[in-house]
């Protein structure tokens, strides 16, 4: 079993920065690719970025520029700086790892952008 523990959302203003992590937990991890998502009010699950174990990484074109996806393997953990946040980018963000054959999800984290 893999645990997944995110943090770093919260409340900005427009223009603002915030940076989330997801920490991954468990016994014999070895973790191929990693992602965020996030779920808006009202629409649908979407692909925010995705990182491979060797730093391939792959964004929305909504987040392109403003958002950048890393990670440290060697802590099993994920981040996913993001700028220039925008009130569209509100919406409850979850990482999403894959560990051998098999994927979790965390519980997600609030992300608030408003004046």
């Amino acid at each position: 079993q893999v645990q997944l523990v995110e943090s770093g959302g919260g409340l900005v203003q427009p223009g603002g920065s915030l940076r989330l992590s997801c920490a991954a937990s468990g016994s014999g991890l070895f973790i191929s690719d990693m992602g965020w998502h996030r779920r808006a009010p009202g629409k649908q699950r979407e692909l925010v970025a995705t990182i491979t174990r060797g730093y391939s990484t792959n964004y929305a074109d909504s987040v392109k520029g403003r958002f950048t996806i890393s990670r440290d393997n060697a802590k099993n953990t994920m981040y996913l700086q993001m700028s220039s946040l925008k009130p569209e980018d509100t919406a409850v963000y979850f990482c999403a790892v894959r560990n051998y054959f098999s994927n979790y999800w965390g519980q997600g984290t609030q992300v608030t952008v408003s004046s």
